[in-house]
């Protein structure tokens, strides 16, 4: 009986011994998990949220540059009211301020387009390119690859003070020729960019009346 009894004393020990080698495993195996596969996701959610980001802001940021180009003007705080009646903007072309309750659909005109709608566009992140109505084909064909792009509204406009100037809410770029780099700059930046007071609206469904 007694050697009976000795021989199966040590198996509640070797039980033991099985559960602490197991969670020394699993607890190493967590360590490892945690150091390679850990840093591996953790870019993924922030992917995840960027992309997400860009659809409801564009574009929260530059939305491909990290600065805006040199020469921009700012013009602080706008008024967004809706109005229909006709509206005079200190700057040429508006930057913002009140506006028709109607936008501009964005892409390419050969023919202006109405102020308050332009305006409405800025108002949702496009950018504004307007160019004087005698600047050259090659440069008018720069700008229409410009409008290629979503949220970029592109339109001739009499009076123009340069040949080419860029706008987005409460922002303007005037430059000399659409070759400058720094319209693809502005274009990148403000494009559905922080300046953006309504991240995501759209730029079609509006209207595309000419004047």
């Amino acid at each position: 009986m007694n050697s009976d009894h000795s021989q199966q004393e040590p198996r509640p020990k070797q039980q033991w011994n099985r559960l602490l080698y197991a969670g020394l495993f699993l607890s190493m195996l967590v360590l490892v998990i945690s150091a390679c596969g850990g840093s591996s996701l953790a870019p993924m959610a922030q992917s995840g949220s960027t992309q997400n980001a860009g659809q409801a802001t564009t574009g929260a940021k530059g939305n491909g540059d990290p600065s805006p180009p040199e020469g921009v003007q700012t013009f602080g705080t706008l008024s967004r009211d809706h109005t229909e009646l006709p509206v005079t903007y200190p700057q040429t072309p508006p930057v913002g301020g009140a506006h028709s309750p109607v936008w501009q659909n964005c892409g390419f005109y050969d023919k202006p387009v109405g102020n308050v709608h332009g305006v409405h566009s800025m108002e949702h992140g496009a950018v504004w390119i307007t160019y004087q109505p005698d600047l050259p084909a090659d440069q008018v064909d720069i700008l229409r690859k410009q409008a290629q792009q979503s949220y970029v509204l592109v339109s001739p406009y009499p009076g123009l003070p340069s040949p080419v100037v860029a706008s987005a809410w409460s922002n303007q770029l005037k430059l000399d020729s659409a070759s400058d780099p720094r319209l693809d700059q502005f274009v990148r930046y403000f494009r559905q960019g922080p300046q953006t007071p309504e991240p995501g609206a759209p730029c079609t469904g509006g209207t595309s009346a000419t004047e």
